[in-house]
């Protein structure tokens, strides 16, 4: 069995996950490859579920102990097996020290129900109506028999309102754009840097150190985060 690499794996993690993947986590990946009995569908189910990771909840180690779980459960594995063979170290360490008052079969129930296990497990499971198209086409095609042979004319009725039912032209959906405007940081930076030149420059046309005509028509250059902006105070002086 082909080995993972470490390109391999970071390729098939979310961006924002990638830079967590230790040399370390994939050479233990390739241990289990070669020594398990689910190495083949290990390999694959790790780089297929990892779309799971794209919240950025949960860490690389933990998303390899679950697929590694799920693996073996799929392979028949009972949850207690799946456990203990995913985490042999755990499970020893927990049958020698014997915690008072808890028991193995609470840990294994525990972590059956934890999301990350439940979200790899959920890719694993085919689609109802991808798993039954065959069956779904038997049905409509009694129904269509019904509609042209039946007696009823009831039954004639009812076959065909249900062909009409399933084999309904799909409906246009309208799309609604809601553009808004929504001001950010930037615009307030730029709102209060121009009030204050105005206010500047009011203060000098009352001082008379400076002509209100040239003030209206002058451009002033400010800056607002990393932008140069320049700024036509006429309108404002007017205000």
């Amino acid at each position: 069995m082909e080995d993972i690499t470490q390109d391999q794996f970071r390729q098939a993690l979310p961006k924002q996950v990638r830079n967590a993947l230790k040399p370390e986590m994939v050479e233990n990946i390739n241990k289990v490859i070669k020594d398990s009995e689910i190495r083949e569908s290990y390999r694959d189910n790790l780089l297929s579920y990892a779309s799971v990771m794209a919240t950025g909840k949960y860490k690389i180690q933990s998303y390899i102990d679950a697929v590694r779980y799920v693996s073996y459960k799929l392979m028949g594995s009972t949850n207690m097996d799946a456990y203990v063979r995913t985490f042999p170290d755990r499970y020893q360490r927990f049958i020698t020290e014997k915690p008072a008052g808890f028991c193995i079969s609470s840990l294994v129930t525990g972590y059956n129900k934890t999301k990350l296990v439940n979200l790899v497990y959920e890719q694993t499971l085919v689609p109802s109506h991808v798993l039954n198209a065959d069956m779904y086409q038997k049905a409509l095609n009694v129904q269509a028999e019904l509609m042209v042979t039946a007696k009823s004319e009831k039954v004639r009725c009812d076959a065909a309102n249900s062909l009409l039912v399933q084999l309904k032209m799909p409906e246009a959906h309208k799309i609604e754009l809601d553009i808004g405007f929504r001001e950010d940081k930037s615009i307030d930076e730029l709102r209060q840097a121009t009030m204050e030149l105005v206010a500047q420059q009011r203060r000098a046309i009352t001082s008379g150190s400076s002509d209100a005509l040239e003030i209206a028509h002058s451009v002033i250059t400010t800056e607002v985060g990393s932008d140069i902006i320049d700024v036509e105070i006429e309108e404002s002086i007017k205000s």
